[in-house]
């Protein structure tokens, strides 16, 4: 058998296609069947698609309307659907961060800026601050006529221009016994009334980043837990002041 194929495989001529003719050249390449197969199978496949498009456009009801509609936009010939502005799921500065920081980096931070919001605390006590909720202080009375009749200061033994305060009002009595300690002077007193309110400026916007830091360290844990193979569904997406939560599917340890 080996030495019939080998006579066989001698006898083989070598199959040339023909050429384009010499008065054809300036037309190009001779087209071969599979060339032809495959410009002809893309024509029939757009005439096809013009054609469902045409019956399409045909039925196509002119009442319909579509949410869809409105709430998408075409760029470079593709539909894209709008992104309310509510939806943005992470801030440039969060991007930022969380591209240059590692995690142990800001939870640094954030530890050093609740520290000093503690310290803050400690030091201004939080009783005259302009977002505190103001407290009430209810008296009761025996009658309509008291009611009417009724003085504050008296009531608390204390000068009428120290009602206001909130901290720092002492009796009658203690005002004849004692010496005034501290500043006096109104331009003294507006000048740490001054200060004390820039203070409560600063703990407000240490507040504001350390809830940022949270978040952003929130976010890369995330990022870093969703590395893991196991199945997991997401079941609150991420927004600009809180990370996505997902649930993991719980593996035995082995």
């Amino acid at each position: 058998m080996a030495s019939f194929r080998k006579a066989l495989k001698s006898r083989q001529r070598n199959h040339h296609e023909r050429s384009q003719p010499e008065f054809r050249k300036h037309l190009g390449l001779l087209e071969k069947k599979k060339d032809y197969k495959l410009r002809a199978d893309d024509y029939h496949k757009k005439e096809n698609t013009l054609a469902a498009l045409r019956k399409k456009a045909l039925d196509k009801n002119p009442d319909e309307f579509y949410y869809n509609m409105i709430s998408s936009k075409m760029q470079d010939g593709v539909h894209i659907p709008n992104k309310a502005k509510e939806e943005v799921e992470v801030t440039e500065e969060q991007k930022k961060v969380m591209r240059t920081q590692d995690i142990k980096y800001v939870e640094m931070k954030r530890v050093a800026e609740a520290k000093k919001i503690e310290r803050l605390k400690g030091e201004l006590h939080l009783l005259d601050a302009e977002s505190k909720e103001k407290n009430r202080h209810t008296f009761f009375v025996d009658s309509r006529a008291k009611v009417q009749s009724f003085d504050l200061a008296n009531h608390l033994d204390t000068a009428p221009e120290l009602v206001d305060r909130v901290f720092n009002r002492p009796t009658l009595k203690t005002l004849e016994t004692k010496s005034i300690q501290g500043a006096a002077d109104p331009h003294c007193l507006m000048k740490l009334a001054k200060q004390r309110n820039h203070q409560y400026k600063i703990l407000t916007q240490r507040i504001d980043r350390e809830k940022k830091l949270f978040v952003i360290s929130q976010k890369i844990q995330t990022r870093k837990d969703l590395q893991d193979k196991n199945n997991k569904v997401k079941v609150k997406k991420e927004t600009p002041n809180a990370a996505a939560i997902y649930k993991f599917e719980v593996k035995r340890k082995r």
